[in-house]
């Protein structure tokens, strides 16, 4: 016999039957608002700093850029990869009428969520100048690349604990209240970062380091609120911290997803990285250039993951109950909104990139390479947009093996292609064409996988239930 809905015997949340039963797209739509705005308030704190840091010159701009790939890494990892698995885990178990583990399953992820944050700080710290190194950085780029990413991740286990309890509220299907904490976050920590960047009255003049303190305190400040919410016995789920017993078949259930999910991500990046380093030969303005078009793509994860959040909860909890052909009619209705608003945004950057780029730079050189970026790679911007909300998508189906295999792709497409292009030609271009490439692999290659059944059909999923194995 099945346990009674989490945190609540008896009978099914509103926010659970909501998932189950309520209309697909208003549903998501409602549930992906507060998500968008919690998303953009998190990617406006980056842009904002990198204004500012843009004041200080192209040695500190091209620094930044440097770590901004880590630095999404992380958001990416915390959010969407783990933070994702937290959200299908207990998406699944609040389905499936499980509300012990459902509960128990907080506390295994905020172990997950420390360790991993406190491991990447650790390696960050120690093998950052080799890493920055590698992507192109010497003199002064490198300096500014590590004063910032120094101080940022020797804090950067707030972050983590911060997505680690947002996941739990999305899982639950409570997307409101991490924006509305977010938000108002924002509104406190974004003017500290250019009075501590530039000093002014009591504040001190740190340069670039400014920018990541100030980062590191919109997380901490957050976190007591998200964690109030969680036991203030409100919530579908009501983890009882002293009592739960902690088992490996919880932390698998999120690392089996989460991990997989990571290791996609990792590909995401890995190709920035790699092309950063490309890019790298041609010098700090050409780091810079496409360091500021890149920021545009990473933008559309806002768009992608305020929908995937509510689908994770939503196929997952839909997975859980055995409502198979529900969960993928949810999912293709997903990733057709954000594949055209995706598709949308990069026509319209292909078309005028330069009210992209002079937004953080006034070097022309800068403006022409990023400009270069935007045009060849903006139109294919709804592959990447479709293809992450399948991705999302899959993570609440707890299907992981097919997003591998098309992030795997885009790296060989984007990292071996860009090579070769670069190898043969020269040409900055041919390295953004590559990559434009990449991007239609991997929608093409998610879409593909789900229409043909990748997660499963609902005999089989009848037949194996869905209790941690």
């Amino acid at each position: 016999m099945r346990d009674a809905p989490a945190g609540n015997s008896g009978t099914v949340d509103p926010r659970t039957r909501r998932l189950l039963e309520g209309p697909i797209v208003p549903t998501l739509l409602k549930l992906a608002a507060p998500q968008m705005v919690l998303l953009l308030v998190q990617s406006s704190i980056g842009l904002i700093e990198a204004y500012w840091v843009g004041k200080l010159g192209t040695d500190a701009q091209a620094g930044v850029a440097l770590v901004f790939p880590a630095l999404m890494l992380m958001q990416m990892m915390s959010a969407g990869a783990m933070g994702g698995g937290i959200s299908s885990a207990i998406a699944r178990a609040i389905g499936a009428q499980r509300a012990a583990d459902a509960n128990a399953l907080v506390i295994h992820a905020l172990i997950i969520a420390a360790a991993l944050g406190i491991t990447f700080g650790v390696i960050m710290l120690t093998a950052g100048r080799a890493l920055y190194t590698l992507m192109g950085g010497h003199g002064a780029t490198l300096e500014a690349a590590l004063t910032y990413s120094n101080l940022l991740f020797a804090g950067i286990v707030l972050l983590w604990i911060f997505n680690a309890l947002a996941s739990v509220l999305r899982g639950s299907g409570n997307l409101a209240l991490p924006a509305m904490v977010a938000t108002a976050g924002a509104v406190l920590v974004i003017p500290l970062s250019p009075l501590l960047i530039f000093g002014w009255g009591p504040f001190p003049q740190w340069g670039v380091a400014g920018g990541a303190a100030a980062v590191l305190l919109y997380y901490a400040g957050a976190i007591p609120f998200l964690a109030h919410a969680i036991w203030s016995g409100r919530n579908v789920v009501r983890p009882a911290l002293r009592t739960t017993r902690i088992r490996w078949a919880l932390l698998y259930e999120i690392l089996r997803v989460g991990l997989v999910a990571a290791a996609i991500t990792v590909t995401t990046n890995l190709t920035v990285a790699l092309t950063t380093g490309l890019v790298g030969r041609a010098g700090s303005q050409a780091i810079a250039g496409y360091g500021i078009g890149s920021r545009l793509e990473y933008l559309l994860i806002p768009v992608a993951f305020s929908l995937g959040a509510p689908l994770v909860a939503m196929v997952g909890t839909c997975i859980g109950a055995g409502k198979l052909a529900r969960a993928q009619r949810a999912a293709w209705l997903g990733a057709a909104i954000a594949g055209t608003v995706a598709e949308l945004i990069g026509v319209a950057a292909a078309l005028y990139p330069a009210s992209w780029m002079t937004l953080f730079s006034a070097d022309p050189v800068v403006i022409a390479i990023g400009s270069q970026y935007l045009r060849i790679v903006g139109p294919f911007y709804g592959f990447f947009g479709a293809g992450m909300v399948l991705y999302f998508s899959s993570q609440g189906a707890g299907k992981m093996t097919w997003p591998l295999v098309a992030g795997l792709s885009r790296l060989t497409v984007a990292g071996v292609g860009g090579w070769l292009a670069y190898y043969w030609t020269q040409e900055l271009p041919a390295v953004f064409a590559m990559l434009g490439l990449a991007l239609a692999v991997f929608g093409v290659v998610l879409g593909a996988a789900v229409s043909l059944g990748a997660w499963g059909s609902a005999r089989r999923l009848a037949a194996t239930g869905s209790a941690p194995q």
